[in-house]
């Protein structure tokens, strides 16, 4: 059966760039692009030229994707022709093959937040279309407030994009732009347009997420007739964000009615490296990833119920609504006070230890993780830290050194500028096949200012592992979260360390006491014992 094609358009370098905390430079963009780019879709949209120094820089260099790369700019401005206004020039003078230009289709925001009339408005459009189709530039209008607009004034919504269509807009794009209207509204005012003569194979959608019902609403108005989808990367964007296109993109490739009936550009073999471009954004924006994100979060493919973990080693598809290797992720058991047998044994055959059904050493991880949760450690998330744990128990966990003793000193103190600092210093000896290492390091950063105690205490111990330095050189410290269990003279401090290596490898572990920095410490020696293992390093 002939594929519908359906049209991908991303707008993660310029809607994504609104997000509150986010600002990518021009070099930036660039990676970004090239990741889009890499995944398929059929338009990236690179920013506003002529609206800040980083767009018209970007735009300055564009890069080379076989996307079709897009300046986004607005329609002419009351008072001005076409020819002459410097805003829509800067946009087309960035010689981009489309042009996304946004304009009111809502009446309250023409005579509000415009000042002019509606009259006047629909001019506007028309006027900046007819100039962009004179030109040969593959034009997109995004209509902003359409949704509100039209349940407002739906003759007048109409009449706005229609005087885009008719001027030669190649896309009517549609926008949930406050993100309050839900997906049986979207659907419907869809299905309205499309019955008013506005072709669906020229409809597009783009939805905000104030709702929690971007994607949803993008869905609804595939159904409905739509055949353009626009969202970001990891659902960037301003306010509660964008539709996320690392949710839209594995839906409509893998799940039915959309798989069946469209083709969206995107190849299995792009589709795998989803997980990685998702990972890739945070990482330059130095954001968290989300656990719980659909498809490519940590936590997608988790499964911590002993009874989920013992239908999944019969067959994943129990409890898995796809193959993770699909999108680039990978299945997790992780191990709890609630987990059985099933999920250790789940866990161990991942770390690649084979252990009997009846060995008692089962019995014997099962209650210690038990007792150690009881004492405030969490293994659901630290993964690395319950298979030290467990080869421990099982005996196969070698022991390539041995920390003699540390300490941290804070001091706080004037600078050359008579400012107060504070500097972290930390010693750590240890012992590594019979010989003491004495390292010390300060908590500096590269501008100087002070990291703090943990830092510090990282940089020490890994400063100098003796025969193992080389197989820790890659290790970073990539999130630090602290909790406090229990309450009053109970209380404890759990300390959750995620690390990665230089080959993409990314692990958790956990440490607890009484004390933040002596948790801290158990953590960041559980990371390094961690990699070593998985290295392959000979005690």
């Amino acid at each position: 059966m002939n594929k519908e094609r359906l049209y991908l358009y991303d707008t993660t370098l310029r809607d994504g760039a609104q997000t509150q905390g986010v600002q990518f430079s021009a070099k930036e963009k660039q990676q970004i692009a090239a990741v889009l780019d890499g995944l398929g879709l059929d338009y990236i949209e690179g920013g506003w030229p002529g609206a800040n120094p980083t767009d018209t820089e970007f735009f300055a260099n564009p890069p080379a994707t076989r996307a079709r790369f897009t300046a986004f700019g607005m329609t002419k401005r009351q008072g001005r022709s076409a020819d002459n206004d410097d805003v829509l020039g800067a946009v087309l003078n960035a010689g981009t093959a489309a042009v996304c230009l946004v304009g009111k289709a809502h009446d309250f925001h023409v005579t509000t937040a415009l000042g002019i009339t509606l009259a006047e408005n629909v001019d506007n459009i028309r006027t900046s279309f007819a100039h962009l189709a004179r030109l040969g530039r593959e034009a997109l209008f995004d209509a902003e407030h359409f949704f509100d607009g039209y349940k407002a004034n739906p003759a007048y919504a109409c009449e706005v994009i229609h005087a885009a269509y008719a001027a030669g807009a190649r896309w009517i794009v549609l926008c949930d732009t406050n993100g309050g209207t839900l997906p049986e509204d979207i659907a419907r005012i869809v299905t309205e347009v499309i019955a008013s003569g506005i072709p669906g194979d020229h409809l597009g959608i783009h939805t905000h997420n104030d709702t929690e019902t971007a994607v949803a609403g993008s869905l609804a108005a595939v159904m409905a007739g739509a055949r353009q989808v626009q969202g970001t990367l990891n659902g960037l964007g301003e306010r509660c964000g964008n539709a996320n296109l690392t949710t839209l993109i594995p839906t409509l490739l893998l799940k039915d009615p959309y798989a069946s009936r469209f083709d969206i550009g995107v190849t299995p073999d792009a589709l795998r490296g989803l997980r990685r471009a998702s990972r890739l954004l945070d990482d330059m924006l130095n954001r968290v990833p989300s656990k719980q994100a659909a498809y490519v979060g940590a936590s997608a493919f988790a499964h911590k119920s002993g009874l989920h973990a013992s239908a999944i080693a019969k067959d994943p598809s129990t409890y898995e609504h796809i193959d993770p290797a699909a999108v680039g992720n990978m299945r997790i058991v992780p191990m709890s006070n609630q987990a059985g047998q099933s999920n250790l044994r789940a866990r161990l055959a991942e770390a690649g230890i084979t252990v009997a059904a009846d060995d008692p050493a089962l019995a014997r991880i099962v209650e210690r993780i038990k007792e150690r949760e009881a004492q405030g450690y969490a293994y659901d998330t630290a993964q690395a830290s319950f298979e030290l744990l467990a080869r421990a128990e099982l005996g196969l966990l070698p022991n390539f050194f041995e920390v003699k003793r540390y300490r941290v000193t804070v001091e706080r103190r004037r600078n050359k500028r008579n400012q107060m600092v504070s500097l972290s210093e930390a010693v750590v000896v240890t012992k590594v096949q019979g010989q003491k290492f004495l390292n010390v390091s300060e908590s500096l950063g590269p501008d100087g200012s002070d990291r703090g105690p943990v830092n510090a205490l990282a940089r020490a111990l890994a400063k100098d592992l003796g025969p193992y330095q080389a197989m820790i050189e890659d290790i970073e410290l990539v999130d630090f979260k602290v909790r406090i269990t229990g309450g009053g003279t109970e209380a404890v401090t759990r300390v959750i360390i995620d690390s990665e290596d230089g080959q993409g490898n990314r692990w958790s572990t956990v440490g607890v006491s009484a004390n933040i920095v002596d948790a801290s410490f158990d953590a960041l020696i559980d990371a390094i014992n961690w990699k070593l293992v998985r290295d392959g390093a000979q005690a």
